[in-house]
């Protein structure tokens, strides 16, 4: 299997750990969702200088190696696999998991059950399969490298995962606006503006069919 291949698909399989974000919104409830997902996205946040900043990644290695050395070798294998997914703009700035956590925060606050589980488990799945099939694949392509196929497998699934919560029409919309949202990674990331722009969607339709 070619490197960037398997680099897409490790980082898809760390991308669809966000389904325990709308799992356990179904199993849990609401409260304790908003407590996991700010919890997480602060976490993320006091993290991230020492991923970003070499200096500080050094610092603590130095340390880890005298305290204890094989913590210090299983974080810096965690390093290398980072390394390994990280898009190239990422390695100097916000990570995607960041913008992942912060629109699962703003959905889960603001909007209800049914569309915060639809647009959060279809951003999530979309993205994975569209990268995924589109890498492995893809025939098709577009001037900005998305293919035919990656975005009908992200459609095909996000219509299949809303017509379960919403219905038919919800589906066909939600599923649309978030392919649409994927293949020009609307700023400031995808992984933000993918999540809001199918659940701002499904939001809107019953005010658009009156």
């Amino acid at each position: 299997m070619k490197r960037g291949i398997r680099a897409e698909l490790k980082r898809k399989a760390l991308h669809l750990t966000g389904l325990v974000v709308p799992t356990f919104y179904l199993i849990l409830g609401r409260e304790f969702t908003l407590y996991f997902v700010a919890v997480a996205f602060v976490t993320f946040v006091v993290l991230e200088p020492f991923r970003i900043i070499e200096g500080l990644r050094d610092a603590i290695k130095v340390r880890l190696r005298i305290i204890n050395p094989d913590v210090a070798s299983s974080v810096e294998a965690i390093e290398r696999h980072i390394h390994d997914i990280e898009r190239p703009h990422e390695r100097e700035g916000v990570a995607a998991h960041i913008y992942f956590t912060l629109a699962s925060l703003v959905i889960v606050y603001f909007f209800s059950s049914r569309i915060a589980v639809a647009s959060i488990s279809v951003a999530t799945v979309g993205d994975a399969l569209a990268a995924i099939v589109g890498k492995n694949l893809g025939r098709h392509r577009f001037s900005n490298g998305k293919s035919v196929e990656g975005s009908l497998a992200y459609l095909v699934s996000g219509f299949l995962i809303i017509y379960s919560l919403l219905g038919p029409f919800a589906a066909l919309a939600g599923s649309l606006a978030g392919t649409v949202a994927e293949f020009f990674n609307l700023p400031p990331d995808d992984n933000f503006s993918n999540q809001l722009t199918v659940a701002i969607t499904l939001y809107l339709l019953p005010f658009l069919a009156v």
